[in-house]
């Protein structure tokens, strides 16, 4: 190919337009295929959540300075942000009022990747052919070429199944109508479906923390709505978080109110529950355990987590992590058995190339494969590393430019629900008091000992 290298992202995202900007400053061609009709098409699905982080971690910096040249004023950067100001404030003027707007291609949805004149088992040479991806635009099938590809299409549209095996419960599919997956908006647009309803949800993290939060505040204007939280573990207090110790505020805020809500009884809790089994029970569902225990509810919300969709990399000589699904040399950094998002170093292109397919980078979520310890922050680290990588500037790449705070910035969830859970023990503890809610406080300040909202 002649001129600049081009190099294909796969994704317009936050860490995908953060790509695109990178390799713009480079001098590299980029060309973002996006499969959704708008750019950040996953984060809409959830962008009535209010992030953990503030607007100082969730900008990057190459794309700040493609905004600055249109006149854009960047947010308080103490400020938390819903998804949906992310998008209206930082992402939707990147992807259509920079020079983004010329290489981002909305409604391409990539189908697979392979080399040109190459299959999978095909060698001599195959480093030195160019990347051909396929594309599907609603018109027919397409195919473009490019020097270097960086996957950042996440793992959003491929959640986790219900059953505690990592298949399908038995009668999941047939159920699916009233199954739902990720993060609802359960206060909001999707109201109706959950008021006045019996709700189970699945899950230990951010996701099922917020939004059964979220289904307490909604039981106090709209009676009959009654929250379960299905537990995988026998020990709920894993998922309550750091408290008044953790370094970002919101965060610990929002493991108290849960705590206090749990501790209330206005969440009725059910640990120990592998899910084996959802079954029609006089039109509501019947979701069943290991073991036979069963509960009976109007909805179910899976918030197990997600997996990346590897169909599209097939023909590419991919090494991952065989439990992790992550790229080897990152897997052991990322491995939820022993890190927390907090304890994640920064890494970058050496960590995420493919040593068999040079050119291939997997960034952003779905090199964590099915690890939640995600940061938007890392991704934005994670594509200034490759970029440079790719531009061949080895020095840059190694380089790392980013500092976490210790306890990381964990996004998905947030404090919003907090303010309206008044009836929640008295509501959440006031700032830098070590208490799980304002009653427990008020108990400490008295000198009496134990959880004062028993």
């Amino acid at each position: 190919m002649n001129g600049a290298k081009t190099v294909a992202i796969i994704g317009a995202g936050p860490v995908g337009l953060a790509a695109a900007a990178h390799a713009l400053e480079r001098g590299l061609a980029p060309i973002v295929l996006e499969a959704g009709p708008e750019a950040a098409h996953a984060m809409r699905q959830w962008q009535h959540v209010q992030l953990f982080s503030p607007w100082r971690y969730n900008i990057d910096t190459a794309a700040a300075r493609l905004l600055a040249t249109t006149g854009w004023n960047s947010p308080d950067p103490e400020v938390y942000p819903t998804g949906r100001e992310l998008i209206d404030n930082y992402l939707a003027p990147l992807a259509t009022r920079t020079a983004l707007r010329d290489v981002v291609r909305t409604s391409h949805r990539v189908t697979a990747i392979s080399r040109v004149g190459y299959d999978k088992a095909k060698s001599k040479g195959r480093a030195d052919a160019p990347f051909e991806i396929r594309t599907s635009n609603g018109k027919g099938d397409a195919a473009l070429q490019a020097d270097a590809v960086i996957d950042v299409s996440g793992t959003w549209f491929s959640p986790n199944p219900a059953g505690g095996n990592g298949l399908p419960a038995l009668g999941e599919h047939e159920q699916r109508a009233r199954i739902a997956h990720g993060m609802p908006d359960v206060r909001g647009a999707q109201r109706s479906r959950y008021a006045g309803k019996t709700v189970a949800v699945l899950g230990a993290g951010h996701s099922a923390i917020g939004t059964l939060i979220d289904l307490a505040a909604l039981a106090e204007d709209a009676p009959g709505t009654q929250a379960i939280w299905l537990l995988r573990s026998d020990d709920p207090a894993k998922a309550f978080g750091g408290g008044s110790a953790d370094q970002l505020a919101a965060r610990g805020e929002l493991g108290m109110a849960f705590a206090a809500l749990v501790r209330s009884g206005r969440i009725r809790v059910e640990t120990g529950f592998y899910v084996a089994q959802i079954a029609d029970d006089a039109g509501r569902l019947s979701i069943i355990a290991a073991g036979g225990r069963r509960i009976s509810a109007d909805e179910l919300i899976v918030a197990t987590g997600f997996r990346p969709d590897l169909s599209l990399l097939s023909e590419l000589r991919v090494q991952l992590d065989p439990a992790i699904e992550a790229p080897v040399a990152l897997a052991p950094l990322i491995d939820p058995n022993e890190h927390s998002c907090g304890t994640v170093r920064p890494h970058g292109a050496r960590e995420l190339a493919q040593a068999d397919e040079p050119g291939l980078y997997l960034a952003g979520m779905k090199s964590y494969g099915r690890a939640p310890t995600f940061l938007m922050m890392t991704g934005y680290e994670q594509v200034r590393s490759i970029t440079a990588d790719i531009a061949g500037d080895k020095t840059a790449a190694a380089r790392v430019e980013l500092k976490l705070p210790e306890t990381g910035v964990c996004t998905r969830g947030g404090p919003e629900s907090i303010a309206a859970l008044s009836g929640c023990c008295g509501g959440p503890a006031p700032s830098g008091v070590d208490s799980c809610c304002a009653d427990d406080a008020k108990a400490k300040a008295a000198g009496r000992t134990g959880c004062g909202c028993a």
